[in-house]
Formats: structure tokens, sequence, C-alpha cells
């Protein structure tokens, strides 16, 4: 990819007669880079599904802008290995689960919604699509070779014994309590190495930023 150091600034061309504005770089992820297209979007999303007002705070921005730097450490990640990809079924799925949940079966009432955030039906899916690429690169990357021992339910089940006997109140020390447990340590360990991972990857790669890119609004 060919970066010009001049994407730094916002840059107007005349084309035809008529004005174009070029995408700012706002973050430098060793040879890839976040725009400020990219941190407007995924805000625009973020705050969509959780419903809060449009914020474009310069922390609001710089927030997002770390997540995508994540994101761009996993791409080059995923590129280094064979990493199943879902499907645009499994995200549409995803898309319409929100649809009946939220809107009540209705797509107009979603694509009302969304023009609200300034977003499309595909950009929701394309979000989806890849948080759940993220999930399994995580799962696939990270949960092999982690192995919880019977010891380790045991102590487990000792520790958090109250909540376990309310959640399984027929079933105490049963097969289907210890596979709970198990999964969840699995769960909990799977989260740290990645989280371990993330550290160290980011702490190996040049991120630069570009304040510029990082002003109050839209």
């Amino acid at each position: 990819m060919i970066l010009f150091h001049t994407l730094g600034v916002l840059h107007i061309w005349y084309l035809l007669g008529s004005p174009v504005v070029m995408d700012r770089v706002a973050v430098v992820v060793g040879r890839r880079v976040v725009k400020s297209s990219d941190i407007d979007r995924d805000l625009r999303v973020s705050q969509f599904l959780n419903r809060e007002p449009l914020n474009f705070s310069v922390d609001a921005k710089r927030k997002v802008a770390e997540r995508l730097i994540d994101q761009e450490l996993i791409r080059l990640e995923m590129m280094n290995g064979a990493y199943r990809q879902p499907t645009e079924q499994e995200a549409s799925g995803i898309l319409q689960q929100l649809v009946r949940d939220r809107f009540k079966g209705s797509d107009p009432q979603l694509r009302a919604a969304l023009a609200r955030y300034g977003l499309t039906e595909e950009q929701l899916r394309r979000y989806f699509l890849w948080q759940m690429t993220v999930l399994r690169f995580i799962d696939e990357r990270f949960r092999p070779g982690i192995l919880v021992t019977d010891e380790e339910v045991q102590a487990y089940y000792d520790e958090h014994r109250n909540e376990l006997e309310k959640a399984y109140p027929q079933n105490n020390g049963t097969e289907a309590r210890d596979a709970k447990i198990r999964e969840t340590i699995v769960g909990e360990r799977v989260n740290r190495s990645f989280e371990e991972w993330l550290t160290q990857t980011r702490g190996q790669t040049r991120i630069e930023y570009r304040d510029a890119a990082f002003r109050e609004g839209p």
C-alpha cells in the first residue's frame, strides 16, 4: 500500500470544476492506515447499536480509533494464518434478529433508524460480519491448547458455590454444571491470552496518530 504523507491533511481537489473531499488518514498502523471515514462509520454504528445519541467529540473518536487499531492488528495476524471466515448469510441472520428484537420485524423502521445515524443496512451488515470474524479469530487463535483440569473445575465451584447452586438447583455436582464451569474458565483464559497478545503486538508495531483527524464534529 502506498501512503502519501500529504493525506495527513485534508485536501480539496477540483475535478472538472467540482470539489472532491479526500479522506484523511487518522492513524498509521505499521503499513496500514485507519481513515477518518473508518472512525466516523464505526462510531455511528456503535452508537446506533447502543442507542446512544451521535457524539463526535474528540474523546469518542479516540476511543473508536483505539478499537480500529486493534482490528488492523488482527487483520495483519489473520493474513499469516488460515482462519475460517463467517458467511454473508450469518451476518444477515444477526441483522434480521436485530430487526425482530428492536424493530418488531419492520425493515422500514430499521432503515429509518439507520438513516437518523447516517448509516445503511449494508454498512451494518458488514459491521456484523467483521465482529463475527474477530470472534472466530480469537477462538481459533487462542483456544487450542488450553486445558482445564478437574481440580481447577472443583476449585472454581468451591469459590462460586452459592451462585452456582442457584443456577443449577437440581443438578449440583452434575456433568452439566461442571461443563459450564469448564467453559467459563476456558473463556476467561482465551480472553486473557488475547489481551496479552494484543498488548505485545501493539508494543511491537509503529502506531502514528494524526492529530488533525481528531477534531470535534463529524
